[in-house]
């Protein structure tokens, strides 16, 4: 079957967007109404990443997360396009999709964003679940529900009881948010489910680092660390992971950690779109100047976590939704600029602070000017997610079960869904 080509129209310039995900939806929304913008991505919906560890522990369906793509893009010009990016041809201007097609560009925003990062440890890619797609997480909720009911068939059976070790690896934000639901979850539904199976239900974290949230201030990083252990889990700092296997997380110098359900929340590294002409990684990131393009390539722009932007003090910028909005709404004012024939500026990231929950009235907040944590943010936190949420069914939806949560110490989306 014959390659399908798709040419740049002829009455303005074809601006291709790889990646309907924070940046790439911003970027969309942000360039001119009269603009001529295909979005493309393997699925039609944007997941909201910072709140997929509550669809792997229950506290929310996986499709209050979930927005489709075409609904972000009304009222703009972009059409959207299903579809797989595999390869870059910068030299003639053209993006090659997994189906065979050829998508012209006269400008081109790689927004793809990221996967787990395994950094070569062994096992972890058989063993252990990653936490970036809602497939994950199901599987996830699953594995760990399941396991649950294994515990309580064994008792009744009078069988041996194995009991449910989880171990999260990586201490941040992901990580601390994953083991605390985890954790309330056994404590608090499970154990009005069936207490004497929730009771053989261990959680536990490990870091390389000396603190977890180490991108937090020390005494922020403590109290996250106090409200992990008042809801039982055991963090093992300064620990090095060199393999991951079914049953144990072998450990440098150490004795292995006994493990029957691991979650990797270690790191993440750019998405891998193949050969970009002119296009230099580093960490899995594509380095790019300070306004935000590839090297030798001027119209050619990354944002998100596929970028390699340097920010103050040397170190990339995390990889975060805010930074790829903010980035996506900074290409989408230099390509207008450009456009109009006028100078385009260097980007420049404004930090308004970072926050992480623990668990229920558990949550730490850090702006330049403030540092706290407990209900006041832990209530912040809850309100900040809901007014991120795209669509009004989702918010309504996510705020509904918040609330039942919160009145019944209970989690409705108890579902053991398999995911192929």
């Amino acid at each position: 079957m014959p390659k399908q080509v798709v040419p740049a129209s002829q009455r303005s310039p074809h601006i291709v967007v790889i990646g309907a995900g924070f940046g790439g939806i911003a970027v969309a929304r942000a360039l001119p109404k009269d603009a001529n913008v295909t979005v493309v991505d393997q699925h039609n919906y944007q997941t909201f990443l910072p709140l997929l560890y509550q669809v792997a522990s229950s506290g929310l369906a996986a499709d209050q997360i979930a927005y489709p793509v075409r609904a972000a893009l009304r009222g703009t010009s972009a059409n959207f396009r299903l579809g797989t990016a595999q390869r870059v041809d910068a030299v003639n201007q053209v993006v090659k999709l997994a189906d065979g097609t050829d998508l012209h560009y006269d400008h081109l925003i790689l927004a793809a964003g990221s996967v787990t990062n395994d950094y070569g440890v062994s096992g972890v890619s058989e063993f252990a679940f990653g936490m970036k797609s809602l497939k994950e997480a199901l599987t996830i909720r699953a594995t760990f529900l399941r396991r649950f009911e294994e515990l309580a068939s064994a008792i009744d059976d009078g069988r041996e009881v194995v009991p449910l070790s989880v171990v999260v690896i990586g201490g941040g934000p992901t990580g601390v948010e994953m083991a605390g639901a985890l954790a309330e979850l056994a404590a608090g539904p499970l154990a009005k489910d069936r207490k004497d199976a929730a009771s053989m239900i261990s959680v536990e974290l490990i870091e390389l680092g000396d603190r977890i949230l180490s991108t937090f201030a020390p005494e922020l990083s403590d109290r996250a660390a106090k409200d992990l252990g008042s809801l039982g889990v055991r963090i093992h700092l300064n620990t090095p992971v060199e393999s991951v296997s079914e049953r144990a997380i072998g450990v440098a110098g150490a004795p292995s950690i006994p493990a029957n359900l691991t979650i990797w929340a270690a790191g993440v590294r750019g998405v891998d779109l193949g050969s970009v002409s002119g296009a230099v990684a580093a960490n899995g990131r594509l380095v790019v100047d300070e306004t935000l393009r590839i090297g030798g390539a001027e119209n050619i722009w990354v944002i998100g976590d596929l970028s390699g932007a340097i920010g103050p003090g040397g170190r990339p910028l995390p990889m975060v939704a805010p930074v790829a909005i903010q980035q996506g709404r900074h290409v989408a004012r230099q390509i207008t600029a450009l456009e109009r024939g006028k100078a385009i500026e260097p980007f420049v990231y404004k930090d308004k602070g970072s926050m992480a929950t623990i668990g229920r009235h558990k949550a730490i907040v850090e702006t330049k000017h403030l540092h706290f944590g407990g209900f006041v943010a832990w209530f912040a936190w809850l309100g900040l997610h809901l007014v991120q949420l795209m669509g009004g069914r989702n918010r309504v939806g996510t705020l509904a079960d918040w609330s039942w949560n919160y009145l019944t110490f209970d989690r409705g989306n108890r579902h053991i869904i398999d995911v192929e």
